[in-house]
């Protein structure tokens, strides 16, 4: 092989440097412009030294043949000889090359960095930020939930990572979210399984961190790995990492996300909180409401709240210490929540109280206690009978019946029956042993109004819609759609009452289905999309949700308001807070009969102003929280009623809890 050439050097030498973009370009160019402006003065000095003289000699032909080839213009009052105006003019000819080429080179190189901004490549530099890592429609919802959250805060920040178009997604949230306050959105383009890309988003100082699932097959295992990279990556300050959150769809794919996150992250089994919430809010009308007003910021939430200033204090006597604000429960400092525990628990100050309420900001210690109307409590009633046997109708199919149906037998009655129609083979194989279920199956299309009428769906007390499984999410929407507008028909046709709880995918197609007049939907990815929010402010409220959705644990009941309250009686929601608590049970709100078929809160109130006039009727609703089965245990001592309504309000500041605790 031959040396190279000294021009080949020369070549390769001017190829590199011009690979080094726009810098080089116009480096180029202005050594070009040099030259030139250099060679033409030179010259005219030479050949035409009277018009050099007039002219400033050699420095002033410099200064007038740059201002030639920057301005072509500058020629046009030139005099002097020939040889003086020929390169006069070849300086202006010269100069009109270089300033068009310069023009076209910062041109493309402005366009280049524009398109280099638009891809979001750039390390944002933020400081106790939510990150979000993936893309999916959960994210439009999450969004939303973020700036509610944030509306106390006076400068929020929540950082996307996902392998989109920066600009895409930018619109896609303009479009679909629209105004969120103060919270302000950045959008990254990378691939979260790539460690360069997870620098883009300043995790070490991000407050939480949560993974969405993508759309398409197997999104667990996208959802794992990125939580084995997060769990394998050197945090700046180990001891103060993010927490993260995520869900994956398939329960057996639950441990190894959990192996993968840490014992730091919060991995939540999407399919098992569903069918907790389709098994609960098939128990009670009006329940699923409830639950969506706790997960959704707009409505009330939990928090956990530092209450040192109740040391001494029991339960039952810290239930109207708040003003705005019922406590629920307690956190204990090893980590243990308990629900509604009893009314003579005392407090030690060390716990965090589980305080349900529109806003953290607002919660704080009442420094009068509310008065109490004892006349209007209700003399509490005889045990009430053991409900009779169920009949529920399940109609469709997916790959959480199986589970549902077993969580359903520990619910309901011995006796009970829960009847299957689908299109699918008999599943009833899926099902393990079942104590208190008898569960019957037919071949049925439930958009079939024919087929529909013949199961008798009058004679059913409860129905579940579950979307099938064999198409997809919007076409199984409709389909449940359809099969609700034939129910809700049939109920009015034949003059029957039946509780009604469907499953939908997407959140508008909820909005739709609620000209059927049902009070109950249990919509699945939002629910979800609801619940890694919140645990995306506080990881700890998982807990919480998780001991309400137990059935081993304290549930929310709505029970007859007469029970508590006397009928028509004035009264306010402190006396309807010393009527649950005599009970053992904690109260949280109500549901006004007047309101059941009223979107969009369906009649429920909770956390309502403890002093403000409250009259229930015989068909009002109170809901509580207690125990399976009953309430807790009430306080102990015989005069409990009149110590916790003379004992006051506990004074003195307390620490504002923060859902980012």
């Amino acid at each position: 092989m031959s040396r190279p050439t000294w021009r080949e050097r020369w070549r390769y030498w001017f190829d590199n440097t011009m690979a080094r973009g726009t810098p080089a370009l116009i480096g180029w160019l202005g050594l070009a412009s040099a030259v030139l402006v250099l060679v033409v003065a030179t010259l005219a000095e030479l050949l035409a030294p009277r018009d050099s003289d007039e002219n400033g000699r050699w420095p002033g032909l410099v200064w007038r043949s740059l201002l030639r080839t920057l301005d072509p213009g500058t020629m046009g009052d030139d005099t002097g000889t020939a040889p003086f105006l020929g390169l006069m003019l070849t300086s202006t000819v010269g100069g009109i090359f270089i300033v068009s080429a310069l023009i076209g080179v910062l041109t493309n190189g402005l366009n280049n960095k524009i398109a280099e901004l638009r891809k979001g490549r750039s390390r944002i530099i933020e400081q106790h930020h939510t990150v979000i890592l993936g893309w999916s429609e959960q994210v439009f919802t999450v969004l939303a939930e973020l700036a509610e959250a944030n509306q106390s805060r006076r400068r929020s920040c929540v950082v996307i990572l996902a392998d989109l178009d920066k600009v895409e997604m930018e619109d896609a949230i303009r479009a679909r979210v629209g105004d969120l306050g103060r919270t302000r959105v950045v959008c990254r383009h990378g691939n979260p399984l790539k460690v360069v890309d997870l620098e883009l988003v300043s995790l070490d100082s991000a407050r939480s961190v949560m993974v969405l699932a993508p759309p398409g097959e197997d999104p667990d295992i996208y959802v794992v790995k990125v939580l084995l990279s997060l769990g394998n990556r050197n945090w700046d300050r180990p001891g103060r990492r993010p927490h993260i959150v995520a869900a994956v769809q398939d329960p057996s794919n639950l441990p190894a996300a959990r192996l993968a996150a840490g014992p730091s992250a919060r991995v939540i089994d999407a399919d098992d909180i569903a069918i907790r919430l389709v098994v609960q809010a098939h128990r009670q009308s009006g329940l699923s409401t409830v639950y969506t007003d706790l997960l959704d910021f707009k409505g009330h939430e939990f928090y956990l709240e530092p209450a040192p200033s109740l040391a001494g204090t029991t339960f039952g006597e810290a239930l109207c210490a708040y003003e705005l604000g019922v406590p629920v429960g307690l956190r204990h400092p090893d980590g243990t929540v308990a629900l509604n525990p009893p009314m003579d628990t005392e407090l030690t100050g060390e716990e965090e109280v589980v305080v349900l309420a529109e806003d953290d900001v607002l919660i704080k210690l009442a420094r009068h206690r509310p008065p109490v109307h004892r006349e209007a409590i209700a003399v509490p009633p005889p045990p009430h009978p053991e409900p009779p046997p169920e009949r529920t109708l399940i109609l469709g199919w997916n790959g959480r019946g199986a589970q549902m149906v077993t969580m359903l037998d520990e619910f309901v009655q011995p006796g009970s029956v829960a009847d299957l129609a689908a299109r699918c083979d008999d599943p009833r194989g899926e099902l393990g042993a079942l104590e208190n279920l008898t569960v019957g199956y037919t071949r049925c299309d439930p958009t079939d109004r024919e087929r529909l009428e013949a199961l008798d769906v009058a004679s059913y007390q409860k129905v579940i819609v579950l979307a099938d499984a064999d198409t997809d999410p919007d076409h199984a929407d409709a389909r449940t759609l359809i099969t609700l507008l034939h129910l809700r028909d049939i109920e009015e046709r034949q003059h029957v009452e039946y509780s009604i709880v469907s499953e939908i995918h997407d959140d508008a197609n909820r909005e739709i289905a609620q000209v059927t007049r049902a009070d109950d939907f249990v919509v699945s990815e939002r629910l979800i999309s609801l619940l890694l929010t919140q645990l995306s402010e506080n990881r700890h409220i998982y807990e919480v949700f998780h001991d309400l959705l137990d059935h081993r644990g304290s549930e929310i009941y709505l029970k007859p308001a007469g029970d508590y309250l006397r009928p028509g009686r004035p009264a306010n929601f402190a006396t309807l807070l010393e009527a649950g608590r005599a009970r053992g049970e904690t109260v949280i709100g109500y549901r006004l009969h007047a309101g059941f078929h009223r979107s969009p809160h369906y009649g429920v109130v909770l956390n309502p102003d403890k002093t403000a006039p409250l009259v229930l009727g015989e068909d009002d609703l109170v809901i509580i929280i207690a125990e399976a089965g009953g309430g807790a245990k009430p306080e102990s001592e015989p005069d409990a009623q009149d110590r916790a309504a003379s004992t006051p309000a506990p004074s003195g500041p307390v620490s504002s809890g923060s859902a980012s605790s």
